[in-house]
């Protein structure tokens, strides 16, 4: 399948192929008057919309990760809520509560719940590894359910829904790390990182004169869900879908075939959810190129997001300093593309 015809299932998906290409477009336009730079970082929280997923993103302070997604919020005309964790925030504090409020009418007393701000379109976990793995947990049922549960009651969630949690990769005094089951639930692991010198010396121009005009909606939570629909349309060769399944597997030490770095470095490889994150990615990116097939390019552009939160590295490769960055190159390298190429 090397065409780059149109594949999709009929000529409305292909009109609104076009649509979501027009609105990335417009989403652009929006966010760099307030975000310099930072490409890749931007196509990948839209691919995370795109597709229905959640991202985590790791960076240093003052490298405008509350900025980027509290913009997103904006330029998507979607309910924006940010939580900050900190050490006492309970579970309660994130899903909501019941209280005990008197009926005017009656007189009488009973128990009405009050959500919490998790109940919004877009929700910023500002540092989720501040708090005790108890409250990081409160997220789990939101992220994978849509959904929570509180005192035996279970409330949807309003779509579109996402989570995006932020991390600081310094000060780790303090913290909790993330368990492998939450981190596996994150689409992709985006970091980011200092911009160059022309776009630091723009961000510090721009953030230093009159505030800019407010950004517009440019596109509704609506129109988020028939984009997340037709990305799921999408096809994709088989040999596009059997090398990201390989891809994944290599990753896994006890695997048939896998590679020695594998074996001397990883005590646990990436899970089925990198696979399908992988495809659904791919297809992301390739309408957003303006393409209705799948290629190889796609997967590997996104294998790092996907697996460096998903390979968990054992004492000898820490020893090593070997990175997961490290250990995604070298997969990439030792699971080879098809010679027909896509």
């Amino acid at each position: 399948m090397t065409s780059s015809k149109p594949s999709l299932e009929s000529a409305d998906d292909v009109a609104l192929a076009d649509r979501l290409a027009s609105s990335r477009d417009a989403l652009l336009k929006e966010l760099h008057k307030l975000i310099v730079g930072q490409d890749d970082v931007i196509e990948q929280v839209l691919l995370s919309l795109f597709v229905g997923g959640n991202s985590l993103v790791i960076g240093v302070p003052g490298l405008a990760k509350t900025l980027l997604i509290r913009a997103i919020a904006d330029a998507l005309d979607l309910k924006f809520s940010r939580i900050q964790f900190t050490p006492d925030l309970m579970p309660s504090d994130i899903t909501g509560t019941d209280l005990v409020q008197e009926d005017p009418a009656t007189g009488q007393r009973q128990l009405v719940f009050m959500p919490g701000p998790i109940f919004a379109n877009i929700v910023l976990a500002d540092e989720i590894n501040r708090t005790p793995p108890k409250t990081q947990a409160a997220l789990l049922e939101a992220m994978q359910e849509h959904r929570v549960t509180v005192q035996g009651r279970t409330y949807t969630l309003e779509e579109p829904f996402f989570v995006f949690a932020t991390q600081n990769p310094i000060e780790l005094e303090g913290t909790y790390p993330l368990p492998e089951a939450q981190l596996d639930r994150f689409m992709f692991n985006i970091v980011i990182e200092y911009s160059s010198e022309s776009e630091e010396m723009e961000v510090v121009r721009s953030t230093t004169r009159a505030a800019p005009d407010p950004l517009q909606a440019v596109v509704s939570g609506e129109d988020i869900r028939a984009f997340q629909q037709l990305v799921r349309r999408v096809p994709v060769p088989e040999p596009v879908l059997d090398y990201a399944v390989r891809l994944v597997r290599t990753s896994r030490p006890n695997g048939d075939g896998a590679p020695d770095f594998v074996r001397e470095w990883v005590s646990y490889g990436a899970s089925v959810r990198a696979a399908q994150y992988l495809i659904l990615g791919a297809k992301a990116r390739a309408l957003l190129a303006g393409r209705y097939h799948v290629k190889f390019d796609d997967v590997r552009a996104l294998a790092h997001p996907v697996l460096r939160h998903r390979i968990l590295k054992n004492f000898h490769a820490e020893s090593e300093r070997i990175t997961t960055d490290h250990l995604v190159d070298r997969l990439l390298e030792a699971v080879p593309v098809p010679a027909s190429g896509m």
